[in-house]
């Protein structure tokens, strides 16, 4: 077993030159850079505190271990003298909504952004006095009942959902639920965004609810939209298409494959007084793109976003034909000088990958795009400069010529 510090907390001691990228600030700790001859990470409690060594025994970092995965351990804290324990979690919680009530007027936002708020494994988005949680690892699931009890006397939060049904847990040998600790679990969540109301149905929710990672790009399409005509593809519940009716779009047509989220959608354009202008139809969005071109039909806008199509490595080939046909399609379908708002949220593939992809699709006799304004993911998903991983949006708004 791991020796143990005079606190009781094993160590797990680092590879000679494994440490670089630690003390240059990362949270994660893979297994192949652990001597295991020192300090085998077999039989260590999954979500169990270790305190993590050089090769040289010097202090790098506090953590929270799983044997099991392939990253065994994540970092909690730096400061020798202060362990990660449910009082630092309170304070991380009480900064990372800081940050949030000092940028936004109301209660509607991601409130924890994992390791982009120094709290890996936890995610919390807000929905004024509904607050979604999902937890995807082994060491935060520890402190479940602390988050809970901390985001109700913070927030003065209704009701809490646990919405831990995400795959991923599984990689951390976590069972898979959704429950609600606090209060009861409303039939709806209500979300206000760029004074536009949305609804989410709380059984279709995806993830943990709602997309506010683009409510920046959202408000920036605005400013292209005025008299034009706009396609919508995979517009989930309406946030693209309704900031665009919002903003003077004279039609707006929607593609979501999910029938409950178009008839979401579609009912969403009716409660912002909207549906003039707006339609959602359900369908597949290449399928659709295809049918559109063969009738003809030309849009002055068209805003593509996908959802992830490389979640993990093995994906990428695919996923990067993937966003490749999906561009080629969308552009095939744009009038001359109209304008493309392109996103991707896949990690594995860069601002770079996007605009190859982008490019490769210009269709023949076309000059080429401009790239007009390039886009990441909004304030309340802030980004670990240590950390690349934390930084999955990104998205471009172009000009064919």
């Amino acid at each position: 077993m791991p020796e143990a510090t005079g606190s009781g907390l094993a160590r797990l001691r680092l590879k000679k030159r494994e440490e670089r990228r630690l003390e240059a600030g990362h949270l994660w700790i893979f297994s192949n850079e652990v001597d295991t001859g020192f300090a085998p990470i077999k039989g260590l409690t999954p979500g169990s505190a270790v305190v993590i060594e050089s090769s040289s025994g010097k202090f790098l970092a506090h953590a929270y271990v799983n044997p099991a995965s392939l990253i065994c351990a994540r970092v909690t804290s730096r400061n020798k003298s202060i362990p990660f324990n449910a009082t630092v979690l309170r304070e991380r919680l009480t900064q990372a909504l800081a940050l949030r009530q000092s940028q936004f007027d109301e209660p509607y936002y991601r409130l924890v952004h994992s390791e982009g708020d120094f709290l890996p494994g936890l995610t919390i988005d807000r929905y004024g006095d509904v607050v979604v949680v999902q937890i995807t690892t082994a060491g935060m699931e520890v402190y479940k009942d602390e988050i809970v009890d901390a985001l109700v006397s913070m927030t003065g939060a209704s009701a809490v959902c646990l919405q831990n049904d995400t795959p991923v847990r599984e990689l951390e040998g976590l069972a898979l639920y959704v429950e609600w600790p606090h209060g009861e679990a409303p039939s709806q969540l209500n979300i206000r965004e760029n004074d536009l109301d949305f609804v989410v149905p709380t059984e279709f929710a995806q993830k943990t609810g709602w997309f506010y990672d683009h409510r920046a790009s959202r408000q920036a399409l605005r400013s292209w939209v005025s008299g034009k005509r706009v396609l919508d593809l995979y517009s989930y519940i309406g946030g693209f298409g309704l900031n665009a009716c919002v903003a003077g779009a004279s039609e707006v047509l929607a593609i979501d494959a999910s029938e409950t989220a178009a008839a979401a959608a579609n009912q969403n354009a009716i409660s912002n007084k909207l549906q003039a202008n707006y339609r959602c139809e359900a369908a597949d969005a290449v399928e659709k793109m295809r049918e559109l071109f063969s009738a003809g039909e030309r849009f002055d806008v068209v805003v593509l976003d996908p959802p992830a199509f490389i979640k993990r490595k093995k994906d990428r080939d695919a996923g990067v034909r993937h966003y490749g046909l999906n561009n080629k399609l969308a552009l095939k379908l744009l009038n001359p000088g109209g304008i493309l708002l392109s996103a991707s949220c896949s990690q594995a593939f860069s601002a770079h990958d996007l605009q190859q992809a982008m490019r490769a699709g210009v269709p023949k006799g076309m000059l080429g795009l401009q790239v007009l304004e390039s886009f990441q993911q909004a304030a309340d998903h802030p980004v670990n400069i240590a950390m690349g991983e934390s930084l999955y949006l990104k998205g471009f708004i172009a000009r064919l010529i």
